[in-house]
C-alpha cells in the first residue's frame, strides 16, 4: 500500500474542493457577487448615514408599475387620473386623534377627536398635515392604506401656515411610498389638479378640478394671515384637511386646508397652502420642532379710532411704536419710541413715537399684516421699514431680532 505525505493529502483535498466549486458555478448552483454590486451597496449605506436631516423620499424604482394595456379602454384624461391615484394613494394616510375632556366629577377622560389626512413625505415615517388636524390632540393615530394603524408623535407645528409634521415608526422592512414635492411657483389658473384625502372618513378618495385662483390671502386667526393660498374647485370636504393637492405628474403642489362653505359641504371653493411654503418650514420643524422667525424688538400698538382721535394722528391705520428695547436693534436703526404715557384699559401706551406703515415692501395696517410681512424672515436678517414721523415718511433698514425672545412672557427690557 502506497502512503501519501501530509502535504500531498492537503494538495489533493484543495484541488478536489476547487473542482467541486467550479462545477457548481458552471451549473448555476452558486453565484459569485460582483465587486461593483458590493461597492454600490456600501456606497448607498454611506450616503444614507450622511443625510440624517434631509428628507428621504422614495426613489423612482419604488414607483408602482402600471400595466398600460389595462388603461387602453379609457380616455387620456382618465388614464392620467388613474395613474396618479394608483401610484400615490397608498402614500396618503388617515389621521385620527384623541382628546381629553373633563367629566362631571372634574376628572380628565379621553374622547374621540377629529380626523383628517396627511402625506407620507419621508420613508422613515414623517407625515405632513395641517396643524388644525392635530391641534389639542392627546394622542394621534396614523392609519395606512393596508389597514395598519400606528400611534404617531408630533414632531413640530407651524400655526401661522397651518402646517404640522408627525412621525410614526414603520415595521422593519416596510417600504413606504412617499408623495414627492413639486413646486407652487409657476402654477396657472386653469391648470388641472387632483386631491386625495379622507372626506367624512371615506379613505383615499380622489377628486379632480383646476386651479381656480392664486395668491389668495386667507386670515386664519386674529393675528395670522396665510399668503398666496391656492384656490381650487376640486371637492374638499371635512376629512380632506392635510391631504395633498397634486399636479398631473403626481407631485405635491399644495396642502388642502380649508373650504368656503355656508352649508359646511364643498361648493367648489377650497384652499390649499402652497407647497413652497411647506418646503421652507418642514426642515426646521423636523430639526427644531418650530419655525424661527424675525421680529422688531419694540412694543407696537395697532392704531384704532379712539387712539387716532385722542392723539390727533395724521393716519388712521398703522403700527405705533410705543417702546423700544434699550440699545436694541430697532433703536440702533433709528426708530423712535413714544414719550407721553396714557392709560388705555389695563395697559399703558406711549404716544409720540414713529408709526410703521410698511415692512419688507408690504403695507402694515394691522398686527396681522406685520406677522404676514415677517413670516418668511429669520432673526438677523435685514428688512426695509417705512415709518411716519410727524408728517414725514422715512425709510429705514432694520435688523430683526428673534420673535420668540421678543414676545416671550418674560418680555424684554424697554427704555
Amino acid at each position: 500500500m502506497k502512503l501519501y505525505s501530509r502535504g500531498q493529502v492537503l494538495l489533493f483535498c484543495g484541488l478536489s474542493s476547487l473542482i467541486v466549486i467550479m462545477g457548481a458555478v458552471g451549473f448555476g448552483l452558486m453565484k459569485i457577487p460582483a465587486q461593483k454590486e458590493l461597492l454600490s451597496t456600501t456606497s448607498d449605506l454611506d450616503s444614507r448615514e450622511k443625510e440624517p436631516r434631509e428628507l428621504r423620499q422614495a426613489s423612482p424604482p419604488q414607483a408602482l408599475q402600471i400595466n398600460t394595456a389595462d388603461l387602453l379602454p379609457y380616455t387620456e384624461d382618465e388614464r392620467e387620473n388613474i395613474t396618479v391615484y394608483e401610484r400615490l394613494n397608498s402614500a396618503v394616510v388617515n389621521i385620527t386623534t384623541e382628546t381629553v375632556a373633563i367629566n362631571w366629577f372634574l376628572e380628565p377622560v379621553p374622547q374621540e377627536g377629529g380626523s383628517g389626512s396627511g402625506s407620507i413625505i419621508d420613508t422613515r415615517g414623517y407625515v405632513l398635515t395641517n396643524n388644525h388636524v392635530v391641534e389639542n390632540a392627546y394622542k394621534v393615530f396614523i392609519n395606512l392604506a393596508d389597514g395598519s394603524q400606528f400611534e404617531g408623535t408630533l414632531v413640530g407645528t407651524d400655526p401661522e401656515n397651518d402646517i404640522a409634521v408627525l412621525k410614526f415608526t414603520p415595521p422593519r422592512g416596510t417600504e413606504l411610498r412617499t408623495i414627492p414635492f413639486g413646486s407652487s411657483e409657476n402654477l396657472k389658473v386653469g391648470q388641472k389638479v387632483l386631491a386625495i384625502g379622507n372626506p367624512f372618513a371615506l379613505e383615499r378618495t380622489l377628486t379632480v378640478g383646476i386651479v381656480s385662483g392664486l395668491g389668495r390671502p386667507i386670515q386664519t386667526s386674529k393675528q395670522h394671515i396665510i399668503r398666496d393660498m391656492i384656490q381650487t374647485d376640486a371637492s374638499i370636504n371635512p376629512g380632506n384637511s392635510g391631504g395633498p393637492l397634486l399636479d398631473t405628474q403626481g407631485r405635491m403642489i399644495g396642502i388642502n386646508t380649508m373650504i368656503y362653505s355656508p352649508s359646511g359641504g364643498s361648493i367648489g371653493i377650497g384652499f390649499a397652502v402652497p407647497v413652497n411654503t411647506a418646503k421652507r418650514v418642514v426642515a426646521e420643524l423636523i430639526e427644531y420642532g418650530k419655525v424661527k422667525r424675525g421680529w422688531i424688538d419694540a412694543s407696537v400698538v395697532q392704531l384704532f379710532p379712539a387712539l387716532v382721535r385722542y392723539a390727533k394722528l395724521p393716519v388712521a391705520t398703522g403700527l405705533l411704536i410705543s417702546r423700544t428695547k434699550r440699545s436694541g436693534l430697532a433703536e440702533r436703526a433709528g426708530i423712535r419710541q413714544g414719550s407721553e404715557p396714557v392709560r388705555y384699559g389695563s395697559s399703558v401706551i406711549y404716544l409720540g413715537g414713529d408709526i410703521i406703515t410698511a415692512v419688507d415692501g408690504m403695507k402694515t395696517a394691522t398686527l396681522a399684516d406685520l406677522y404676514s410681512a415677517l413670516e418668511d424672515n429669520k432673526p438677523g436678517e435685514k428688512v426695509a421699514v417705512e415709518i411716519l414721523r410727524g408728517r414725514e415718511t422715512i425709510q429705514l433698514e432694520l435688523t430683526l431680532a428673534d420673535r420668540e425672545e421678543v414676545l416671550s412672557p418674560e418680555g424684554i427690557r424697554y427704555n
